[in-house]
């Protein structure tokens, strides 16, 4: 196990430090530009009766659970490491083990959560969508950083890293969401300093 958490923390530096070998710094990440997204769900969640603190998209726990199941196989309805994955299914665990969200595990419903973000401000941790079915946001992974994103692609493939500005996914591009978890403190009886995590 030791050595499994190792192997994850080198890929995950590797990938981050040297740049996953694509754009340079500064480099526009390619001619896409998002198609008009759905638009955001409200979420009817109780007003917190707490101080509020918005956790960073860049959180390194979700990012390190993301390419931790870089090689899972793909698996129609797949949601863990040893059951493999299909591209919500990733997602959904990913935010589940990383933040203690509930997304659903479907793509399309996943489109309409958090807020619309350009192409030109996407930051790790944020939702990458693709028409890949003839079908608008039938596609999801997970944008990592210097233009990559990573994702279970299809039948037959492995959960992997791609790149935006691949003609492929370029011309597929159907936008971007950000899902900001909430640490609310707990203005009920509750273990002291424990936060409970929720969707605004």
């Amino acid at each position: 196990m030791v050595a499994r958490n190792q192997l994850f923390f080198i890929i995950f530096a590797s990938l981050l430090a040297g740049g996953c070998g694509t754009l340079s710094p500064g480099r526009d990440t390619g001619p896409f530009a998002p198609r008009t997204p759905v638009d955001a769900v409200a979420a009817a969640a109780p007003a917190p009766r707490g101080p509020v603190v918005v956790a960073p998209s860049r959180d390194s726990d979700m990012l390190f659970l993301a390419l931790a199941a870089a090689g899972a196989d793909y698996r129609r309805g797949g949601k863990s490491y040893q059951s493999g994955f299909d591209c919500s299914g990733l997602v959904a665990f990913v935010f589940r083990e990383a933040y203690g969200l509930a997304l659903p595990h479907n793509t399309e419903a996943q489109s309409r959560m958090g807020e619309t973000i350009p192409a030109a401000d996407l930051q790790p941790g944020d939702l990458v969508f693709f028409n890949t079915q003839r079908k608008p946001y039938s596609h999801v992974g997970i944008y990592l950083g210097e233009g990559r994103f990573i994702h279970a692609p299809k039948e037959g493939a492995v959960v992997r890293t791609e790149n935006l500005s691949a003609r492929y996914w370029a011309t597929r591009f159907d936008g971007a969401r950000r899902i900001v978890p909430m640490v609310v403190t707990a203005g009920y009886p509750a273990p002291p300093g424990k936060p409970v995590v929720t969707y605004p």
